[in-house]
């Protein structure tokens, strides 16, 4: 299933005993386009603390009574987790702190999009065999994590086709199993009133995070006939093979993933 982060910003968060705020913001990784992490907004439980929670402690998502995330954590687990500062970037040596106060397999060393695991989850399973330790972090590394307020909303990133731009990010679109970024939405209102353009991590030529612009290889002419995205339907497999038809590109689920460009 497809899940859009527009959506999903304010549901609540509970753990195992009790909510503790609810969903602010997500990290996803650059490199692999994966959300890493969820970034909640606590009020008055933890003040000036910035609480990252992983999908691996995310349990399932419910509608009734209310939205809400729901934690396979406890508040103690999650009050007594390591800290972290209020600003990025977020250093590998966090990471790997982190990882090991809730036994979780770290997700960069492995050969998968979840280190040893294809999926995240609340339950590791028993006979999942032991990841060599990672190297080290030099001191100083960062994790390549990007904040998705940063990139969609409002004030979201350019995306520039091969002749001109054509619409900002507006909000990022993730299959809810993998974590796995599928799509980025594009506003196109300024050049195209009313239309939306999803576009694949895929279709990216690169990114300049100094000019917040995203670049990809298309015309204005391939981007404005691509088939619309409409926020209040969901996304069908049919509407993305019509939509990878159109660009004359693989699906995502017939071969891996491609890295992006950035700089």
């Amino acid at each position: 299933m497809l899940r859009n982060t527009k959506e999903l910003r304010g549901y609540r968060l509970g753990a195992r005993d009790g909510e503790f705020g609810h969903l602010k913001d997500f990290f996803f990784d650059e490199q692999t386009w994966t959300v890493r992490y969820l970034v909640a907004d606590t009020g008055e439980w933890l003040p000036h603390r910035r609480v990252l929670i992983s999908p691996h402690a995310v349990a399932g998502l419910t509608e009734t009574p209310h939205k809400r995330i729901e934690l396979n954590l406890t508040r103690k687990q999650i009050e007594q987790s390591p800290a972290i500062a209020t600003h990025m970037p977020i250093s590998r040596q966090f990471e790997m702190e982190y990882y090991q106060y809730y036994g979780w397999p770290y997700y960069w060393p492995g050969p998968l999009l979840w280190g040893p695991m294809d999926f995240p989850g609340p339950q590791i399973p028993l006979n999942l065999p032991t990841p060599p330790h990672p190297t080290p972090p030099r001191q100083g590394e960062d994790a390549h994590l990007r904040s998705v307020n940063e990139i969609a909303g409002f004030h979201g990133y350019l995306v520039q086709g091969l002749d001109r731009a054509f619409g900002h990010i507006q909000q990022f679109i993730f299959e809810e199993a993998s974590w796995a970024i599928r799509y980025l939405v594009a506003d196109t209102r300024n050049w195209w009133p009313g239309k939306h353009v999803l576009v694949s991590p895929r279709w990216i030529a690169w990114i300049s995070w100094s000019e917040a612009r995203v670049y990809v290889d298309f015309d204005r002419d391939t981007i404005e006939r691509a088939p619309a995205y409409d926020d209040s339907v969901a996304i069908t497999r049919q509407y993305e093979q019509n939509l990878f038809a159109h660009f004359n590109r693989q699906p995502y689920w017939e071969n891996s993933p491609e890295l992006t460009r950035s700089k």
